[in-house]
């Protein structure tokens, strides 16, 4: 990462001078410089940051196509500034510069119950350096400073929870100028690596509604992140609001899961102008738009949905021929691309939006699959590893964090993202450069871990997380799980302690990694003589505990783990009747810990389930992305009327990675793919599925489909393709067994198959049937 320090910027900090009236909240302004260029432009380049969130525009068109930039950093230590291609916009003679501003993270309100203010400081302000390469090789430079001049921008007010207040008119004039104040640039920009926010999709709304009370309200069709784009054209003034919110209840727009958060866009429109009007400084997390003020009669066409996200390249894929798993999949999607906002939020549309580590540390498999995540986590654990040394060793619970309390205890599961996070992007791209870079955080965070003379977790936070919104916890306390939170804590101890032991070895640090799986090996020994009992039942007797400690490979021997599996199967099958018993921390091990006793059926049965909690109820009430809470939506058709219920949020997302890794059975076999691995298990009264991975080396994708073969006595056969990029290895495995190795190509192999959906050597019979295929079509 290339870091960029004062004196290498030319120019100062320009802040709005003494005529500004100062917030909160902070109105947006306009920074302006009037440029000659004496010749011809053979290149030019402006480089560009502020305190807050900015546009730029040169002679009237706006520069790059980001959005919200520069984006949410932890601003003290790393404020990331962008290089924009100017060349195109710049002219011989007279050219303006115009720079508008507003408050974003920076200075505007974060946090619920009223949020704070001036996070990292009490001023708008903006540094950019234009500089322009002529062709004869002489460089001219345009820095902000004192030529620079600011006045009020027609934007009045824009607050990332609030939203957006335009007015129309006023951009039609030419507000007075203002002198701005100087001040030294810090040594704290970073050029940014990590991918832009940009609009990447816009949606067509599908209806305009009618409200009981007759409000007009606009159904997008989708749970989406961003903002609408208004087109408007009237000989009536009016001022037109946009209230954005992700359900309705008896019919009426249901802001009250928004708390304290307006998410209100506000137009003033001044009559006889053709408008077109995007909000620029604030975004919203919506399904539907209450409309007021519109001149006239509302068309669908006046409006459109303008997704924004951080524009990661799409590298995930899967499909199958259950239409509910797919809706299933793509709601997954939507939510880590709407979450994915230059820092990974909880959610998109509350007065919250944070970068809650547990949300991010339980998804990451199944971001790293779904989207190319590498510059973007990299980025967002740079903040983390500063914040962290900051607290001692402590991970905050947020990042960046914002709050005092978020640093003073220890939490398991939040605080062992800084191990099992870098993990995860070295399994899949292979750069053990994040393992060396991160690696006196995994050790500092195990330092930092407060344990009894066992060697196992002693809580000291007067709460704990655990399984966070398991489904029986009270509603007025989601931390409340039906699974021991000393339990949960213990058995991702066991799994990150072994975790820093194997990065240990792979970096060399020899010591360490004795002392590291040493430690592992008796925390295991420790946690089986805590919890688990001599027959293979554990003392917590519920989905999580048994899954965690399956997943985690806590049991000690053969028959325990068989008799845990029978265990766990009772407690999902007969106790809970397929229906989810899991809250953030078991969510994500579920369903590997069912394959791993040779139950995936069970699992297959849980996903098919559609009563109130499980994977599927939410798709029974029209979900579009993953929910917070199982039951946001209850099953009379209310929303769940706690203060915490967000339709956006994608923890529980994590049960895509079962998909991509066992429905299709398609994963990594080494770091970044080089080999990987083909283990379908086929179930759930499946057809076929397919699944897709873009790596470095190009498309690892796999194809399964049960076919009928013969006509008098049809026999079903399992049928396998596979496509091997060059360079790389699969190694093909079904149920259980390895059955071929392949090198780059497109192979197909078929196998009786006799439709037992149990793991197990019962399901293959034979010897498979070989063919080379010519490659499957498409990118």
């Amino acid at each position: 990462m290339t870091v960029t320090k004062y004196p290498d910027w030319y120019g100062s900090l320009i802040e709005p001078g003494d005529d500004y009236t100062l917030g909160p909240p902070h109105r947006p302004v306009a920074f302006k410089c009037n440029l000659r260029l004496p010749k011809p432009v053979s290149k030019a380049y402006l480089h560009v940051t502020a305190h807050g969130v900015y546009e730029c525009s040169i002679n009237g068109t706006v520069v790059g196509d980001h959005h919200l930039a520069p984006g949410w950093t932890s601003y003290s230590h790393r404020l990331l500034y962008q290089s924009l291609d100017a060349t195109d916009l710049l002219w011989e003679g007279d050219n303006e510069i115009r720079v508008e501003v507003a408050e974003g993270w920076y200075c505007g309100r974060l946090g619920w119950g009223g949020g704070r203010w001036n996070n990292y400081g009490d001023r708008i302000g903006l540094m950019a350096e234009l500089r322009v390469l002529h062709f004869d090789g002489e460089v001219t430079t345009c820095a902000t400073g004192e030529a620079w001049k600011w006045s009020y921008s027609a934007i009045l007010s824009a607050g990332i929870y609030d939203g957006e207040v335009y007015d129309a008119m006023m951009a039609s004039s030419e507000p007075p100028r203002y002198n701005v104040h100087c001040k030294p640039i810090k040594d704290n920009l970073v050029r940014q690596e990590s991918p832009p926010i940009r609009c990447i999709l816009e949606l067509k709304p599908e209806k305009i509604l009618k409200s009981p009370s007759g409000k007009t309200i606009l159904d997008l069709g989708q749970n989406m992140v961003g903002h609408i784009r208004a087109r408007v054209n009237s000989p009536s003034a009016t001022s037109i609001t946009f209230k954005h919110a992700e359900a309705l209840q008896d019919g009426e727009l249901y802001t009250r899961a928004l708390r304290t958060a307006k998410a209100t866009d506000v137009l003033h429109y001044p009559g006889n102008l053709a408008v077109t009007w995007e909000p620029k400084f604030t975004y919203h997390g919506f399904r539907f738009v209450q409309v007021d003020g519109w001149p006239g009669d509302l068309q669908l066409e006046d409006i459109m949905g303008i997704v924004v996200s951080s524009d990661m390249p799409r590298t995930g894929f899967f499909s199958c021929s259950s239409p509910t798993l797919n809706r299933l999949h793509e709601n997954v999607v939507w939510s880590m691309r709407g979450n994915f906002l230059g820092i990974p939020t909880d959610c998109p549309q509350r007065d919250e939006r944070l970068g809650w580590t547990g949300d991010i540390n339980m998804f990451g498999p199944t971001a790293n699959f779904l989207f190319s995540t590498k510059d973007f986590l990299s980025s967002w654990l740079e903040d983390l590893a500063i914040e962290q040394r900051e607290a001692s060793g402590i991970v905050p619970l947020t990042v960046p964090n914002i709050f005092e309390d978020f640093v003073k205890d220890a939490q398991a599961v939040w605080c062992d993202v800084v191990v099992m996070l870098p993990w995860e992007l070295y399994r899949t791209y292979g750069d053990i450069d994040i393992l060396r870079r991160h690696y006196p955080g995994m050790t500092a965070w195990l330092d930092a871990i407060p344990r009894r003379e066992n060697g196992l977790w002693n809580y000291k936070a007067k709460w704990k997380l655990g399984d966070w919104l398991d489904p029986a916890a009270p509603p007025d306390d989601a931390g409340a799980a039906t699974t021991d939170s000393t339990l949960v804590s213990d058995a991702f101890l066991c799994h990150v302690v072994k975790t820093v032991g194997l990065v240990a070895s792979l970096l060399r640090e020899d010591k360490d990694a004795e002392k590291y799986l040493a430690e592992a090996e008796k925390a295991h020994k420790t946690f089986a003589y805590e919890y688990i009992a001599p027959s293979g039942l554990m003392v917590c007797d519920t989905q999580t505990a048994y899954a965690l400690a399956i997943a985690f490979d806590l049991i000690p021997t053969p028959r325990q783990l068989q008799r845990a599996g029978e265990r766990l199967e009772h407690i999902i099958v007969k106790r809970h009747g397929f229906k989810i018993g899991t809250g953030f921390a078991g969510t994500p091990y579920i369903g590997l810990a069912l394959t791993r006793v040779s139950r995936s059926h069970v699992f297959y049965g849980m996903l098919a389930e559609e009563s109130c909690p499980s994977f599927g109820y939410p798709l029974t009430m029209g979900a579009t992305t993953v929910w917070e809470r199982w039951d946001s939506i209850l099953p009379d058709g209310r929303v769940y009327p706690g203060g915490m219920t967000s339709f956006n949020h994608y923890a529980f997302g994590s049960v895509a990675h079962w998909m991509h890794s066992v429905i299709a059975g398609l994963k990594p076999y080494r770091a970044g793919w080089g080999r990987f691995i083909v283990e379908p298990v086929p179930g759930g009264g499946l057809q076929w599925a397919q699944a897709k991975y873009i790596s470095q080396y190009g498309e690892h994708e796999v194809w399964w489909e049960i076919k009928l073969r013969g006509e008098e006595r049809p026999k079903r056969t399992l049928w396998l393709q596979v496509r091997v990029p060059a360079n790389t290895t699969v190694d093909v495995r079904l149920f259980g067994r390895p059955v071929r190795t392949a090198t780059a190509g497109v192979h197909e192999w078929e196998f009786p198959y006799n439709g037992c959906e149990r793991l197990g050597s019962d399901l293959l019979a034979g010897a498979a049937v070989e063919s080379e295929v010519e490659p499957l079509p498409g990118p």
